[in-house]
């Protein structure tokens, strides 16, 4: 028996398929799988002498991420799915049946299912011509290098920051995550800015280290238009939304805060920030991949009586992040209001004039530097953009990508929800505790489970890692070793330019105790690289500005 998965696969049912069409074959199509009977041939030359008894043709359903489709609708309350099993479907059906079972009885899947989670896809990628276009190539690279980075080339330039086209003439090279075109990487005039793959170090590396050290240094400006954006406002919204975030949010206007929603059992369901526009208004702001989930999680957990509303406002804003120690200076040259330590402090957000515009101004950092999140209505984000860079000059502003940006903050030890917090990971795990207010007063969702854990202590706890060979990268699920014995496994791993070294996060667990201070601090750890152990110094602080004092500054 011979079989294989086609390198461009032929689209079936686009036009639909009947209601009684079940294990039925399709028609012979000998030209089409010639190729592959020759490849199979070429494998094991006997095929050449040997007849074909069946030649079945049948359809299976494929994603456009060739990851299956699972759990509640986010549009269709109490409808839940399973469908799409890339052809895994009678392995995985065991698995698939009995977490799905829990989710409907329990409201919430068993484990952190996010890879498969229905909720990952957009409202777009439901389209016909994305489904037809997408899952072609992706069917034809289940088999293919998965390269680190590899980007997708079907179905692109569809959901585009109104900045694109003034990014992509600076020699912006563009990723794709939840369908939004971003700026990871900045070619030099005469660099062709296209990914040349490897598992070493990439084309790009050297380019991204510059934008990296300018952030350091000077000043960087990152387009992060593709944040999830969402207003909760009524009476009630700080009611609502203090029992969903874990921290405490009834603060004074302008204050921003960082938080978790945990689900009941403490784990991490969201990481995000809150920032109070007004006493009845709150701007919700959490990352692209999430939007969709995130939004559907608020909306759940608005009681039926409470008087708040929430709006997705993604698509209305476009984001402008000015990154770095000379982030005032340039700002300041472009508006008249007083941004200084004492006027405008870290944490907090205010409407101010720049350039032409009126624009909302968060101070906070995801690169651990001075720096403000720029809220820009989008009819005048292109004159904005043009007002900074035009200004920049003079301050060494440098554009900047998203691999710079995962440079910066891994050195500085952010999390990032998806990789280093999850569903089945709660704050005191993670390392942040710091921004959970256990005392108040009307309690949150997960707070009686965090307060057990916190009781009994933890077998459990989020490490930073630092290679001793800096030319070893990590990218992700890399064992992690302490005294000889697998402890646990990279959560996600960047080079850190500014420390020099090879970074990255992971989880250690003490199977026979607490994971406390002197469990960390006492281990010998190795991380294995490709079958090889490397040596590795652990930290539970970051390995750069572990005060945040350049953040404060």
């Amino acid at each position: 028996m011979v079989g294989w998965f086609e390198p461009v696969a032929k689209p079936w049912g686009m036009k639909g398929i009947s209601e009684d069409f079940s294990f039925t074959s399709l028609p012979e199509d000998f030209e089409h799988i010639e190729p592959l009977v020759a490849a199979a041939t070429h494998r094991m030359p006997l095929l050449a002498k040997t007849g074909i008894r069946l030649f079945f043709n049948g359809p299976e359903s494929f994603t456009p991420d060739d990851r299956y489709l699972l759990g509640e609708s986010p549009d269709v309350e109490n409808l839940f799915v399973a469908a799409g099993f890339n052809s895994i479907g009678i392995q995985s059906s065991g698995g698939a049946g009995k977490v799905l079972a829990d989710w409907i009885l329990d409201g919430r899947p068993p484990m952190d299912l996010w890879d498969v989670d229905v909720r990952r896809s957009m409202p777009y990628q439901r389209n016909k011509k994305y489904l037809h276009d997408r899952t072609v190539e992706t069917l034809g690279l289940l088999y293919a290098m998965h390269w680190p980075f590899r980007q997708p080339e079907t179905a692109r330039g569809v959901r585009k920051s109104v900045l694109h086209d003034r990014l992509a003439e600076r020699g912006a090279c563009f990723g794709e995550v939840a369908g939004w075109e971003r700026t990871n990487w900045f070619a030099p005039a005469g660099v062709k800015p296209e990914y040349i793959y490897t598992y070493g170090k990439q084309n790009w590396f050297g380019y991204s280290a510059q934008e990296h050290h300018a952030v350091r240094n000077a000043v960087g400006l990152f387009d992060q238009s593709s944040f999830g954006k969402f207003i909760l406002q009524g009476p009630d919204a700080m009611s609502v939304l203090n029992q969903i975030c874990a921290n405490e949010v009834d603060v004074p206007v302008g204050k921003i805060v960082y938080t978790q929603w945990l689900n009941e059992t403490g784990g991490i369901e969201a990481d995000l920030t809150v920032t109070r526009q007004a006493l009845d208004s709150y701007l919700i702001v959490t990352a692209a991949a999430t939007q969709v989930r995130d939004f559907a999680w608020l909306r759940d957990h608005i009681p039926a009586t409470a008087r708040a509303m929430a709006i997705d406002v993604s698509s209305g804003q476009a984001v402008l992040s000015v990154m770095g120690p000379n982030s005032r200076d340039l700002l300041s040259s472009l508006t008249p209001d007083d941004l200084s330590n004492e006027a405008f402090a870290f944490g907090t957000s205010k409407i101010i004039d720049l350039a032409y515009a009126r624009v909302r101004a968060n101070r906070i950092t995801y690169v651990g530097e001075l720096g403000w999140e720029i809220y820009i209505p989008t009819e005048f984000a292109m004159s904005v953009f043009d007002a900074i860079t035009n200004a920049g000059k003079e301050f060494d502003l440098r554009h900047a990508g998203y691999h710079a940006l995962n440079s910066l903050r891994t050195e500085k030890g952010y999390r990032h929800w998806g990789h280093d917090v999850s569903p089945d990971d709660t704050p005191l795990e993670a390392g942040l505790g710091f921004v959970v207010a256990m005392n108040k007063q009307d309690g949150f969702i997960g707070r009686d489970a965090l307060a057990k854990q916190k009781e009994s202590g933890l077998t459990k706890r989020m490490v930073q890692f630092s290679l001793a060979d800096p030319d070893c990268l990590l990218y992700h699920n890399e064992p992690i070793w302490r005294n000889g014995e697998i402890v646990g496994s990279i959560t996600s791993g960047m080079f850190g330019h500014t420390v020099n070294a090879s970074l990255g996060m992971g989880y250690i667990t003490n199977k026979y105790g607490l994971a406390d201070k002197t469990f960390v601090t006492d281990g010998n750890y190795e991380i294995e690289v490709a079958g090889e152990r490397v040596a590795a110094k652990a930290s539970l602080d970051p390995f750069y500005d572990p005060k945040s004092l350049r953040v404060k500054s």
